[in-house]
Order: C-alpha cells, then sequence, then structure tokens
C-alpha cells in the first residue's frame, strides 16, 4: 500500500475581500469552492462503496468478454437461411452459459443455445425458441431472419481497455458491479476524509445518560455531525466535548491537528464574552468570520489551526445543520477528491404563506403534503423537533418575496444534500 502525504490549505485561504460584510450565499459558496483544494492520501484498495477513485479505471476485459446470445432459442449461421420456411438440422450438444459448445457448427445447421452461451464458430444469428417448432432432429422457424438477431457483440457493454470510471468518481452500489464484471479487483482510492467534531460550552452536555441541571442542555450537535460526516462517506472522529476553556479548547484542537483532515465545531462562533472558540481562532489560527447573507446561520467562522482547516458552525442546531448541508458537504466533498457538489432540488406549490424581507436567503424545515410544499410551525433556530419533522428544506430567495398557497417554491429533499 503506497501512500501519499497530503497537501496542506494555505493559512490565508479563508481571508475576506477587504471591505466585505454580509456575504450572499452563492458568493461564499463560489469562495469556497475557488480557494479549498483536495485534502488526500491515496492508496490501492478493493473497490468499496463509498471511495473516492483517486486516477482513472479502465476495463481489463470486455463486457460481455465474447459474443453471445441474448435469448434461450437455436443458434446458426445467417448466410445459410432465406425467404419462407426454413429447416435447419439440429447437431447434438448445446450451448449454455458457462458450458460452451465443442467444435463448431456446420453450415446450414443450428444448435440448441441458451441465454448468455458464447456464440459457437459457425454461429452469428439466434432465433427465439417461441418463435420456432421441432421436427424431430430439425428446427422449424419462418424467414427471413435478421443477421446477428438475438445475439450481443463483444464489447458491446464495455471495450477492453476503455475508460470504466472516472477520477473522483464516488463509488456506489452499481459502480462495484460494473468494476467486477469489467476483471477491476483494485482501484486507486482516496483514503477517507478525516472529519472532526468538537462541540464546546460550558452550558454542554456530552452523554445523554447523564443527569443535566436545568441550566445545562445535552449536546445535539455533535451526534448529528458526525452522523452526517458518516453518510458523506468520511471517517467521522469524535473529538468529544470541550468547556468554555481556552486551553481546553486549544489542546482539543492541537490533537485535532494530529488525527484528522478538517474539524467541524459547533457553539462559540460569534463575538461575545463566552465565543472562546472565535477568540482562540483569531488568537492563533488566522480566524475569518464569514457574515452570510442566510436564515439560520449567519456566522461561519473559518480558520487553519496548524494547516487543519476549522469550520465553526453556529451553535443553535437548526442553524448548525443548515450551514453544515449548504456550505460543509460541498466544501468536504471537495476536499476529500470527489469534486464540489451542488443539490439537485425542484419546485413545488406552497401550502404555507410568509412574507419575505429582502436581503438574507432563508431556509425552511419542510416537507412535501398533498396541497405542496409544508413548512415547520415554528421558524426558532432552536426547534430541533422541526429537523426531525423535516423531510427536506425549502429554500427562498435572497429578495424580497410574498408566499400565498400556490406559489412555487424550491424543494430540497434532505437526500439531496446526501443526508441519510
Amino acid at each position: 500500500m503506497s501512500t501519499v502525504l497530503p497537501p496542506r490549505l494555505r493559512d490565508d485561504c479563508f481571508a475576506m475581500p477587504q471591505g466585505v460584510a454580509w456575504v450572499p450565499v452563492d458568493e461564499a459558496l463560489g469562495l469556497l469552492r475557488d480557494r479549498l483544494t483536495p485534502i488526500v492520501r491515496q492508496l490501492t484498495a478493493k473497490p468499496e462503496v463509498g471511495q473516492v477513485l483517486a486516477g482513472d479505471v479502465h476495463a481489463r476485459r470486455s463486457n460481455p468478454p465474447r459474443p453471445n446470445s441474448a435469448v434461450d432459442g437455436y443458434g446458426f449461421a445467417f448466410a445459410a437461411t432465406g425467404q419462407g420456411v426454413q429447416r435447419l438440422p439440429l447437431v447434438d450438444g448445446r450451448a449454455a452459459a458457462g458450458q460452451p459448445f465443442e467444435g463448431a457448427v456446420p453450415a446450414g445447421q443450428a444448435v440448441r443455445i441458451l441465454t448468455g452461451a458464447i456464440l459457437p464458430e459457425g454461429v452469428d444469428t439466434v432465433v427465439l425458441e417461441e418463435d420456432t417448432a421441432l421436427d424431430g432432429a430439425t428446427v422449424v422457424f419462418d424467414g427471413p431472419v435478421k443477421p446477428r438477431a438475438n445475439t450481443r457483440k463483444a464489447g458491446e457493454d464495455v471495450v477492453e481497455g476503455a475508460l470504466a470510471l472516472p477520477k473522483g468518481h464516488r463509488l456506489r452500489a452499481p459502480d462495484l458491479a460494473l468494476l467486477s464484471a469489467l476483471g477491476v479487483a483494485e482501484v486507486p482510492v482516496y483514503a477517507p476524509l478525516r472529519v472532526g467534531v468538537l462541540s464546546t460550552g460550558d452550558e454542554i452536555i456530552g452523554d445523554p445518560a447523564t443527569r443535566a441541571e436545568p441550566h445545562q442542555i445535552y449536546d445535539a450537535n455533535r451526534p448529528m455531525l458526525l452522523a452526517l460526516a458518516r453518510g458523506w462517506g468520511f471517517d467521522a472522529v469524535d473529538l468529544g466535548h470541550a468547556p468554555d476553556d481556552a486551553e481546553q479548547i486549544a489542546a482539543r484542537l492541537d490533537h485535532a491537528a494530529d488525527a484528522v483532515d478538517v474539524v467541524l465545531t459547533s457553539g462559540g462562533a460569534s463575538a461575545g464574552d463566552e465565543d472562546h472558540v472565535s477568540r482562540l481562532l483569531r488568537e492563533r489560527g488566522n480566524l475569518t468570520s464569514w457574515r452570510i447573507a442566510l436564515k439560520p446561520g449567519r456566522p461561519l467562522a473559518l480558520a487553519m489551526w496548524r494547516g487543519v482547516p476549522v469550520f465553526g458552525l453556529p451553535g443553535n442546531p437548526v442553524a448548525a445543520l443548515v450551514c453544515a448541508l449548504v456550505f460543509g458537504r460541498p466544501a468536504l466533498s471537495l476536499m476529500s477528491g470527489a469534486g464540489w457538489v451542488t443539490p439537485q432540488g425542484f419546485t413545488a406549490p406552497a401550502a404555507f404563506t410568509k412574507s419575505k424581507k429582502p436581503g438574507r436567503r432563508e431556509y425552511l424545515r419542510a416537507q412535501l403534503g398533498p396541497e405542496g410544499a409544508e413548512v415547520f410551525k415554528s421558524e426558532g433556530s432552536g426547534r430541533i423537533s422541526g429537523l426531525s419533522w423535516a423531510t427536506g428544506l425549502v429554500e427562498l430567495p435572497d429578495g424580497a418575496l410574498e408566499v400565498t398557497p400556490g406559489t412555487l417554491v424550491t424543494f430540497y429533499p434532505y437526500a439531496a444534500f446526501g443526508m441519510q
């Protein structure tokens, strides 16, 4: 197994242009796409679902490897047939998948052949069994027949040496079928991106089995973000929970710099008295706080810590999820070597009413009902139940919009963000 050390991002890759305050969503996505680069380690491995190809993969053999029959029937040489009723004597034996006919079929004779069987020498055409009758040792059918009827050419699917799958492709179950059919046992792949998830805050209790005081809350973000990372095919690394203590947070980040490729944190990303993550990253990690024109989830802290990118997500679970789906997924996909991904949504009639002000793009928790896209009863960022209730997000554009029942809106199912 050969490995290549991943390149490091520039320490200033997240720096914003001078004078930029509020950043529109599309501009923020463009900046991430332009400034991030793959952080990859290459190896050779048996193909598995979720792996990202580190190079083009070519067919080791053709599929199918030899001409074969597409049906159960009788095979013969087309040149020996003509108009009207055809009567061809049958040779002894048959051709079946995995059991080739030994020898050649003489011109003017036919052989019993089954689906998938290699065409014997002397056979280039097959007549369907249902279109024939047997007269003793003779097969009878109406002519004319089409040359090469009911047969498959060698390599009609993929020819030996042809490109099977391109570099950057993330393997799925059908891809494993293709690679196996083409005789590909090993492929060049990138080692899974190692995504560390760290929670911070004195109010956070990491273990839901532990008793929480009234002023404490259970950590909802860390299990959510870890599950997202695993669902996206990455190696999710639990970095645990750190209290609001700069040195303890720094120690966790130091550990992360040696163990993962990118860090997701939640909470402490703004500029308040207890926002230790942003202050620490600003002092020691080249922090840039992106104020994105987005609801929910305006603050997005981006920094480098000892060469490792850190994404500081909002603390509210709804905002954390929206930022992770909208910004985290395409950014992490690019860094994994799989390239930038853009979610595919579709229009649906609104089954709600809303008067949207201009200035920010909005994402509403939604599901599709009989009347169209229904939204959760509250837009509060702390309403975690709405995330579970929803099956996707409705995206409202940056400008003002009056939504009434029947207004066409854009709906993104969770699956569009790769969310399982």
